[in-house]
């Protein structure tokens, strides 16, 4: 990818837990997600329902970032992912939720926000660097281990990130579950290790259609 310019798009971040600094804590077990004491940002009803839902929204916490970098704001977490699932994007199951699904999470985001939003089910890494370039945000479907740049992860996939900018060397994430002081905002991750991580599909997000 070395023959792409350096871009980064000043993106703001969102977790998708309300405290961001609580994210290793929430993820390793030792403290769970109902005691995060900004838990009522998020619009939910209850410590409880925001607990069940943040382990889920890393998808609507990437479409918040997109949202504020283009239009200046956005609604709350709960109020996206009710939308999303009236859309059909999320489906709510008695023992858990399917989703995000990218098809109709694609057409949602035109419909609702105005975006460009193409559902990518075969999104080559190779890809990337001219999208963003373009101006594009990519909502990509990578291993959560990649906030750690674990050597291997059990398959690919499972975990939205948002593709922010690229370098010849590095593929630059905001990642809804990264860790603090590194794998959060603009996190480096080198091109020659995507691959154990990425599953080569996703979503791009434009600011018009």
């Amino acid at each position: 990818m070395a023959d792409h310019p350096a871009i980064q798009h000043a993106v703001p971040y969102h977790a998708q837990w309300a405290s961001p600094d609580l994210v290793p804590a929430i993820i390793s077990g030792a403290m769970d997600a109902a005691d995060d004491p900004l838990w009522p940002k998020y619009g939910a009803e209850s410590p409880e329902e925001y607990a069940w839902w943040s382990w889920r929204l890393c998808g609507v916490a990437c479409l918040r970032m997109a949202l504020e970098f283009w239009q200046g704001t956005s609604p709350t977490p709960m109020a996206l992912a009710a939308e999303c699932v009236e859309a059909g994007a999320y489906v709510r199951r008695d023992d858990g939720l399917d989703g995000l699904i990218y098809a109709p999470f694609a057409a949602y985001a035109e419909r609702r926000w105005g975006l460009y939003a193409e559902s990518r089910p075969g999104l080559p890494a190779t890809d990337i660097p001219e999208l963003v370039a373009a101006g594009r945000l990519l909502m990509l479907s990578v291993h959560p281990s990649i906030r750690e740049l674990d050597a291997s992860p059990p398959r690919r996939g499972g975990h939205l990130v948002l593709a922010v900018g690229v370098t010849g060397e590095h593929l630059l994430i905001h990642n809804p579950s990264g860790f603090p002081g590194g794998s959060q905002q603009f996190a480096r991750v080198p091109w020659a290790v995507l691959d154990r991580y990425y599953a080569g599909r996703g979503v791009v997000l434009g600011r018009e259609p």
